[in-house]
């Protein structure tokens, strides 16, 4: 056990969350829970007051999200530890996260069984990505990535847009964005609109 507790800050825009991640916390000697934050602004706030030693934060947040928390926290503090607690498994989205600055990557559904190791390893310096998100990253890593016109174009399919709304609304021709989707099919190896979205979707490209 180390003779000083491991500080951290939760960071969650659903108080049932932090409170289930603290209770968990609670029984061990090596951790100490310093602080909470609801969004990624307070996260940013509470940081610079607390200086934790490992900051938990989620991804999906009202407002500043947690990407960008990460972004503002490692701007100023580039040794921040910070671990992405996690309801999707998507590998766009943990690649984008690590890629930030995270330190570790971890689905919400694994707290009990594997939150405590990725603490401890994230404190230690070591980089900690879940098993299953690691294999993901490893399925895609060779694979295209959509540009940032193609995931546009991809949003506003997944919101109902006509190909003809889509032009407009991106100041484009028609044939421009059919253009777009044959690619965007080809790099997500789907066939139609639906299963594109429903794709980008899982792997985190997109947000529903």
């Amino acid at each position: 056990m180390a003779d000083t507790p491991i500080r951290i800050l939760i960071v969650d825009d659903h108080p049932l969350l932090r409170e289930g991640v603290a209770a968990i916390l609670e029984d061990w000697r090596d951790i100490s829970v310093v602080g909470e934050a609801g969004d990624g602004a307070e996260a940013v706030e509470q940081f610079r007051i607390l200086q934790p030693d490992v900051t938990l934060m989620d991804l999906q947040m009202p407002g500043m999200n947690g990407l960008e928390a990460i972004m503002a926290i490692r701007a100023d503090f580039p040794q921040a530890r910070i671990l992405v607690l996690t309801t999707y498994a998507g590998d766009a989205q943990a690649v984008r996260a690590l890629k930030a600055g995270a330190t570790g990557y971890l689905l919400k559904s694994s707290l009990r069984t594997e939150m405590l190791d990725a603490i401890r390893n994230v404190h230690r310096g070591r980089r900690h990505v879940q098993g299953d998100v690691a294999a993901e990253i490893a399925l895609h890593v060779a694979d295209e990535a959509l540009s940032e016109r193609e995931t546009a174009v991809l949003r506003l399919v997944a919101v109902g847009k006509a190909n003809k709304e889509i032009a407009r609304a991106l100041s484009l021709s028609e044939e421009t964005v059919k253009a777009h989707l044959k690619n965007i099919f080809a790099k997500l190896d789907v066939g139609d609109r639906t299963h594109a979205v429903t794709v980008a979707a899982r792997r985190g490209i997109i947000e529903l």
